[in-house]
């Protein structure tokens, strides 16, 4: 055995941004990281830049309402990378 955490504990601490439809998330991202206010994420969907979602931000045990403003998308075609930023 290592001393390291176990595997659902690793998990339990990454940090997911869900799109909030109604009464129904959609987990189509898969966050890259979150500083300063953008989470930087990838997924399968290219939203506009300037669109504004509804998000539910998971992390660290919390769960927050936000809104999520596409800034931008960075990157090569075939491994895009979506800036979102984030506000209360």
């Amino acid at each position: 055995m290592s001393g390291g955490p176990a595997l659902g504990e690793v998990a339990a601490r990454s940090p997911r941004v869900l799109v909030v439809d109604g009464h129904q998330d959609h987990d189509v991202f898969e966050v890259l990281n979150i500083a300063d206010g953008v989470a930087r994420v990838k997924s399968p969907l290219l939203f506009e830049i300037g669109e504004e979602l509804s998000v539910r931000v998971e992390q660290d045990g919390v769960t927050t309402a936000m809104t999520a403003r596409v800034r931008a998308h960075i990157g090569p075609e075939d491994a895009r990378i979506t800036e979102l930023e984030l506000s209360a």
